[in-house]
């Protein structure tokens, strides 16, 4: 048996429609929301379509996983138990969840993974996920290279890090100013992305300091040059965020993180292999420039290093940066800041000699720098269909029957019930088995031994090849192999208190922390509004450090520094926060002020 590590690309799917292109653009499994309980509301899916996903996923040994990752309030717990049967009963492969409540409810046998809301970033962490029943550990997306690393030597089940799209700006995305501010849980898939609004800063003597700047706004992840370093560190997940993308975008981002994960396959094909099964052929050139982003940044996963995160400017997509203006096609979007410092879009109607003739007059500051937010034709492209898939079959056929045996290790053999009758001349009916269009096969290799004087009609031929695509897919489900629940353990949760950020919103939860050696708790803020100030955000990403006013940095101007003295406060509409900076952790606390 092979001791090689499994590579699985994760791709979203905000329905079934972006779930088969996910699977068909190289995914070896994809996300996405169930019914109800998905941190995105606005991404749910039927119980019916989510089956369709999975008999296509399955043919590939592709995994699908559905969302149930928000808290779960008491009244709600038999609900969510039901739904959990229903997703194991069409075939799910396992099921992402936040909520600790689950591993104590009567549920299926099916997987449980770590939501990243469970918020693991230590070693201690990860082994306790892993002791309770986890069977993949989400990784909190503010973690170093050199992090992972550590997680991965003191666990066995795999580990799944995020690589590319928005980031939140919180830990792991455990945010309350959503809820807090405008009463929309993002712990309840409600978010109102109190991140990408325009904050005015104001420094301790209440000078405005910043106005009107995005100042919690981070960039987009893009981790497609560090692959093999994750990979190498020990993460065998890959996961991209977007599951309110649309096809065109998942399409890309799915086809060049393919390219990626097999190349390092390619460099290392002793120690690593691919999740699935099925070779995708895309019709274009994967470019990550091109789908929606706010500008990129590999986060931390190079560690602490004094390069910019945020996108300060505009929360909206940056596109590519056009070096020549010959790059632009009439029906193209371009955008660019104005002489007022604002985001400014326009359609382009034509490019004469160099200068940009828009769909209405516009002033392009000197020396600005033009994003192309819209390429028509690539846009145009990829609304086609663009990638089709398919599974390597070997077929054999003899005087008794017909063998095939795919890249998947599925065999079957058909006798040879037909007609036969002797030949005029040698027949080759390799040609009638290489017609495999419409199914998810095609022929590899091909042997025929049947004897040089038997003659089969070309109509029979093409009946056992169909009979043999249906033999290939009812033996393929029937040796699906599924992942299973794992029991939970007995160990002692990494810290003897939780607070509100911990999310405890029912009574199972609570029963089951309690069991595992905690003591104080604080219950979710969903459940139990607090009084006075709050923290509502716990931060890797520091504005003081984005600004260039580091406390900790010696070299920052004395007159900078004084500018920004603190207590810092934001901003935006009625909702104004403290920033509190804890160096010694280099943490950043957001708390409302009342």
């Amino acid at each position: 048996m092979s001791n090689r590590r499994s590579l699985e690309l994760l791709a979203p799917a905000a329905d079934k429609h972006v779930a088969i292109q996910a699977i068909l653009h190289g995914a070896d499994a994809v996300y996405m929301g169930g019914p109800s309980h998905g941190a995105r509301r606005r991404a749910a899916n039927s119980i019916e379509d989510i089956r369709e996903v999975v008999e296509f996923a399955h043919r590939f040994r592709a995994c699908v996983y559905i969302t149930v990752n928000t808290l779960v309030y008491e009244k709600e717990l038999p609900a969510v138990e039901k739904l959990c049967w229903d997703l194991y009963r069409v075939g799910v492969d396992a099921l992402i969840v936040q909520d600790m409540s689950l591993l104590r409810l009567n549920l299926p046998p099916i997987a449980l993974h770590a939501s990243t809301q469970c918020d693991t970033r230590t070693p201690e962490k990860a082994r306790f996920l892993e002791s309770v029943g986890f069977s993949q550990i989400v990784l909190a997306r503010e973690l170093s290279v050199d992090e992972i690393r550590k997680i991965a030597e003191a666990v066995t089940v795999p580990l799944e890090c995020f690589v590319h799209g928005a980031l939140c700006v919180s830990y792991s995305g455990r945010c309350g100013a959503s809820q807090m501010s405008m009463g929309r849980s993002a712990n309840r898939g409600e978010c109102s992305q109190m991140c990408r609004l325009p904050y005015t800063m104001r420094n301790g003597r209440g000078e405005v300091v910043e106005k009107d700047k995005y100042l919690l706004s981070l960039r987009d992840f893009n981790a497609s040059r560090s692959i093999e370093q994750l990979i190498l560190a020990g993460a065998s997940s890959f996961k991209i965020e977007g599951r309110l993308k649309e096809a065109d975008y998942v399409k890309n981002v799915t086809a060049a993180y393919r390219r990626e994960i097999d190349g390092v396959i390619a460099r290392y094909p002793d120690r690593y292999c691919r999740a699935s099964f099925g070779e995708s052929e895309i019709s274009f050139t994967p470019d990550l420039s091109k789908s929606f982003n706010r500008g990129f940044t590999e986060y931390f996963l190079g560690g602490r290093r004094q390069v910019s995160m945020a996108s300060l400017r505009t929360p909206k997509s940056m596109g590519e940066i056009v070096t020549d203006t010959r790059m632009l096609n009439n029906g193209d979007g371009i955008s660019f800041f104005n002489a007022s410092g604002e985001y400014e879009g326009v359609g382009v109607n034509r490019v004469d000699n160099g200068r940009i003739i828009g769909s209405r007059p516009f002033t392009l500051p000197k020396g600005a720098e033009i994003h192309r937010t819209l390429d028509r034709q690539w846009q145009t492209a990829l609304l086609k269909e663009t990638a089709t898939r398919t599974i390597s079959v070997d077929i054999t056929i003899d005087e008794h029957g017909v063998t095939a045996e795919d890249e998947r290790g599925v065999a079957v053999r058909i006798s040879l019930d037909v007609d036969k009758s002797p030949a005029r001349k040698p027949m080759d009916p390799r040609p009638v088995f290489a017609k495999l269009g419409g199914t998810c096969y095609r022929l590899g290799k091909f042997t025929n031994r049947l004897d040089s004087t038997t003659f089969i009609p070309a109509s029979q031929l093409t009946a056992l090849r169909r009979r043999l695509v249906e033999e290939l897919d009812r033996a393929n489900a029937e040796t699906y192999r599924f992942d299973y629940r794992r029991p939970e353990g007995e160990c002692q949760y990494p810290s003897r208190a939780l607070d509100a950020r911990d999310n405890v919103a029912n009574s199972v939860a609570r029963k089951f922390y309690a069991d595992h050696g905690v003591e104080e708790f604080a219950e979710a803020i969903e459940v139990c509004r607090p009084e006075g100030e709050t923290v509502v955000m716990t931060t890797r990403y520091c504005v003081r450090r984005e600004l260039g006013c580091c406390l900790r940095d010696k070299s920052v101007d004395p007159r900078r520094r004084a500018r920004y003295a603190g207590p810092l406060t934001i901003a935006t509409g009625p909702h104004t926060f403290r920033l509190d900076f804890d160096c010694s952790r280099c943490e950043m606390n957001v708390t409302t002020v009342p």
